[in-house]
């Protein structure tokens, strides 16, 4: 749903990935957002109502998140340590 959804070279490659399949572009990329915030929200502000009842909420990094950290001996190489790995 994001910016590069909407990049005729990506949706190429996504229907020639899927056999050819026409992409739906029924649904508005930013409206899907703003329903997926609002979920969110309801859901971690506790909201009880019957919307939210039996929706799981799922946060997925799509980087690595880490730390960086200069060695000591040669002061210029930068070693990156995993936090969190990706598409967790």
């Amino acid at each position: 749903m994001g910016g590069s959804s909407r990049i005729p070279k990506v949706q190429q490659m996504l229907s020639d990935f899927f056999g050819g399949k026409s992409l739906n572009k029924e649904l508005n990329p930013d409206e899907a957002i703003a329903y997926g915030a609002t979920v969110q929200a309801g859901i971690l502000s506790g909201e009880q109502s019957a919307a939210v009842e039996d929706i799981l909420l799922l946060d997925v990094t799509s980087l690595s998140l880490g730390i960086e950290a200069m060695d000591k001996e040669t002061k210029s190489i930068r070693l990156m340590s995993t936090i969190i790995p990706r598409n967790t």
